[in-house]
Parts: C-alpha cells; sequence; structure tokens
C-alpha cells in the first residue's frame, strides 16, 4: 500500500497538470460514471492529501473526489492527447495538456465538504501536513500497552505512516518494535516524529523512500546499492535476513498485525526504548 509521502506527491502532481484548468472527467470503467458526469467541464480548485487519503476539489461548491488506493490502487499521468482508456480505469482527468487514470483504488467516490471533514476528524496528525499539532499521537502512544511498531501504523494515531516508515524510523531511533507505547519517553516520541516529518518530506521530493544516512549510503560504505521493487535505500526493510549495515546481524521478520515488521536484534535489542 502506497505510504503517505505518495499520496502528497499525487496532490502536488494533480496540481501542477490540472488546478485552475477545466477538466473533462470521465469513468471508462463505469463505476464513477454518474459523479464523473457531474464534474465534467469544471475547474480542478484545489487539492489536498491526508495519509493516505488524496482530496480533489472541483469548482466553487463543496464536492469533492475521495480516493485511497488501497493495495492495488495505481495512478497514470500522461501528455495529452490522452491514448483510449482501457475499461479497468476508474477514473480520467484530461485537459489539453495532460491526462491522469485511476486504476484498482479502494475508495473514488464523490463527497461533501462535511463528509470530508469527517475523514479528517478520523485520522491521526500528518507529519507531511503544515503545523499539524503532533500532542493526539503522543497522548494516544504515551498510554498504550500496544506495542510501538503496531501504533505507528495505526492511522487513527499518526496518519500516512506505512511499514517502511514504521520499520525504518524505530531502526533510526534504535528501539524495540515489541515496545509498548507507553515506555516510550516524550523526547523520544518528539524525536520520531521530526524525524517523520523530515523523512517524509523527502519522500515527497524524490519520489522514493530513502532513509539511510549519509555516512551510512552505498558509496560512504563502499558497499552495492540496495536491489528491490520498492527501491531507495533503507537499513531493515524487506532486508532479512541479510546482514544490518551498521553491526553485521542478521535482520529479522516476523507478522506484526497482519503485516511483516523488520528490524535487528542488535541495534534495536529487546526491551530498548
Amino acid at each position: 500500500m502506497p505510504e503517505g509521502h505518495t499520496i502528497h506527491r499525487l496532490a502536488q502532481d494533480h496540481a501542477e497538470k490540472f488546478a485552475g484548468r477545466t477538466a473533462t472527467v470521465s469513468s471508462p470503467q463505469g463505476k464513477f460514471s454518474d459523479a464523473a458526469a457531474l464534474l465534467t467541464g469544471q475547474e480542478l480548485t484545489r487539492t489536498e492529501a491526508h495519509g493516505k487519503h488524496l482530496f480533489l476539489g472541483f469548482g466553487d461548491d463543496d464536492a469533492w473526489i475521495h480516493i485511497h488506493l488501497g493495495l492495488f490502487g495505481k495512478y497514470t499521468f500522461g501528455p495529452a492527447p490522452a491514448p483510449p482508456p482501457t475499461d479497468t480505469v476508474r477514473l480520467r482527468l484530461a485537459n489539453d495538456s495532460h491526462y491522469a487514470d485511476l486504476r484498482g483504488p479502494t475508495t473514488c467516490t464523490l463527497i461533501t465538504d462535511a463528509e470530508k471533514q469527517a475523514i479528517h476528524n478520523r485520522l491521526g496528525p500528518d507529519p507531511l501536513r503544515p503545523a499539524e499539532d503532533p500532542a493526539r499521537a503522543y497522548a494516544r502512544i504515551s498510554r498504550s500497552r500496544t506495542t510501538v511498531a503496531a501504533l505507528l501504523m495505526d492511522q487513527k494515531v499518526i496518519s500516512g505512516v506505512g511499514n517502511v516508515y514504521r520499520a525504518e524510523v524505530l531502526f533510526r531511533h534504535g528501539i524495540d518494535p515489541y515496545i509498548p507505547g507507553k515506555n516510550l519517553t516524550e523526547p523520544q516520541l518528539h524525536a520520531i516524529w521530526d524525524d517523520l516529518v523530515a523523512l517524509m518530506h523527502d519522500g515527497v521530493r524524490a519520489n522514493r523512500i530513502d532513509t539511510v544516512r549519509p555516512e551510512h549510503t552505498p558509496e560512504a560504505m563502499n558497499r552495492p546499492p540496495r536491489v528491490d521493487d520498492h527501491g531507495g535505500e533503507v537499513y531493515v526493510y524487506r532486508r532479512a535476513p541479510q546482514p544490518c549495515h551498521l553491526c553485521g546481524t542478521e535482520i529479522r521478520t516476523a507478522e506484526l498485525a497482519a503485516r511483516n515488521l523488520f528490524w535487528c536484534p542488535t541495534c534495536q535489542p529487546p526491551g530498548t526504548y
């Protein structure tokens, strides 16, 4: 599932290619046809992301397309003229210079301002949203017996963090992923949040996830670059049972809350926080 940086990048891409210009909105697949008919010919006036939710606002009314990619949703952007669409395209936006095709999302629906606000209300603070207050996240984590690894993936706690950022930020701070959230100190919580803000903003700029510090890049360590469909240089994510870049211990993996967790048992020893 795409992490929050991908969704914020999609909001930027839509703004750059479609904002302030009349768009043709269609649904070749047919599942969004009624809403597309209401929107086509209007301007895309605003774009927004919160965690893994993308919002595309049209016209002056409270009309928003709410998109959640889920596990299988994908976007394709291209220059005009757009090619003939396939019948798997749920949503196509097109103007005289660009097109964007959405396939396979979990959610693609037309909502009002009030419905949009209800979605924001149920989500935790997003490290990529300006002036976001992490106090709600601190409060929930600091009183929870749930593992910190599970809490970081809970979108009601912190929005936009997925499996990669979860594993990597815990490694970067030497924290055992299995300790309960209540065992973390306030300075640690602040450090995790600040690190997520920086890492995820880097992810938006680069359109990929890189989490290794400059002294641990392939060039700095004279090691081969990572080869993986995910791309990007990481410490532990999807590296089991390869050796840790820092200590040489085999990276471990285990299932936690239906997702694969990755960590280094030496750099993140049991009970450390």
